[in-house]
């Protein structure tokens, strides 16, 4: 339930939201900002979006109707958004491109490579919301850490906290797009931040990257056609036209934020929790492959790989086995899944043999 103390009445509010910034960088935070809950042009978008059917298989993007777009309607009393940015580019790790070019190995979304990113924003949210407590006493609030329907990026963007670009994610002059966006919904009446303008002119080097071309228009993603969707939500057959498309991109997909030029303005991740784990920022397909499903739940414990599912997993390396260049490990591989028990496996096995025999032999590296 919503309700203010009397403790919160007394509060000033522009003073509570400079010290809610505060807390936010001590509690490692890069940026926190407040934005109002109209979203009503954005709403029009979700749902011409949802109409032409951009979402894919994700029905419950359809389900939510407008609690998405309408803040109150999801958490009652809501007349304020938190929004909070941590960055998590991980340090030290051998360069995505390289990992990209190097058709033996497995590229996986440099988000994904150290812990749960969900788990740990919710903690530190939860910290932020305890100091405000201490302050205001008992108040309305409702975490979120891309774990209900919310327009965080819609919100980021109302909170100052970055434009959105051509490529749908949201960027920052000073911090580009490798960063992991939370909120708190609250009924305390604090001030709001001006939005930010967009700075993405007439750059359209995020459209022309993406393998599969799922930047239909500036502005506008086509699901169905994203490497992140095909590899993490999609949970039946890769459409057989774009898995030449995917190369060795395992778990999502990071082409158009490599080559967007603000992303040189990035920094790597402060926080322990994000850096990479497992060996997994440039791992061997056919060392992956391998793996049984006690092992890929013991080596992916903690980290977002795990919402692929064991299955969707071996499906995504059978994928890049086949695109990968014939040699006779990569045979041995798949042959050793020819007969796996799942028949989405075994039917994008026998996809990646088959291209393997298409191809000449010449073509090993």
């Amino acid at each position: 339930m919503l309700a203010h103390s009397n403790a919160a009445a007394m509060v000033d509010p522009s003073a509570l939201a400079d010290d809610i910034r505060r807390w936010g960088r001590e509690l490692g935070f890069q940026r926190i900002g407040i934005a109002g809950v109209e979203l009503a042009e954005d709403e029009a978008r979700l749902l011409e979006w949802l109409a032409a059917g951009h979402h894919g298989d994700m029905d419950y993007m359809a389900r939510h109707g407008t609690r998405r777009s309408r803040p109150a309607e999801l958490h009652p009393g809501t007349v304020r958004v938190i929004s909070a940015r941590i960055d998590y580019a991980p340090a030290g790790v051998r360069d995505a491109w390289d990992v990209i070019a190097d058709p033996r190995r497995g590229y996986i979304a440099r988000y994904a490579l150290g812990r749960d990113y969900h788990k740990v924003l919710r903690h530190r949210l939860q910290r932020l919301v305890d100091r405000i407590a201490a302050v205001t006493g008992p108040f309305g609030h409702r975490v979120f850490t891309d774990s209900a329907p919310v327009l965080e990026k819609a919100l980021a963007r109302n909170a100052g906290l970055g434009w959105i670009g051509k490529h749908t994610l949201l960027l920052d002059r000073d911090a580009g797009s490798w960063f992991f966006l939370g909120e708190i919904y609250t009924d305390l009446p604090l001030p709001v931040d001006d939005a930010t303008g967009a700075h993405c002119g007439t750059c359209t080097r995020c459209i022309e990257v993406c393998p599969t071309q799922a930047i239909v228009a500036p502005y506008r993603l086509d699901a169905r056609r994203c490497i992140s969707y095909l590899t993490i939500e999609l949970r039946g057959p890769i459409p057989e036209d774009l898995r030449p498309l995917i190369g060795n991109r395992i778990f999502g997909c990071d082409d158009c934020q490599l080559v967007c030029p603000w992303n040189k303005f990035a920094q790597p991740a402060t926080e322990a929790d994000f850096r990479a784990r497992g060996g997994l920022e440039s791992p061997l397909l056919v060392d992956l492959f391998a793996w049984t499903e006690t092992e890929f739940l013991a080596r992916t414990e903690g980290m977002a790989i795990r919402r692929a599912g064991y299955e969707g997993w071996l499906r995504n390396i059978a994928v890049a086995l086949g695109n990968a260049p014939s040699s006779p490990e990569v045979l041995a591989a798949l042959e050793a899944r020819r007969d796996h028990p799942s028949a989405l496996v075994r039917e994008h096995v026998a996809w990646a043999l088959a291209r393997h025999r298409e191809r000449p032999a010449t073509a090993a590296g």
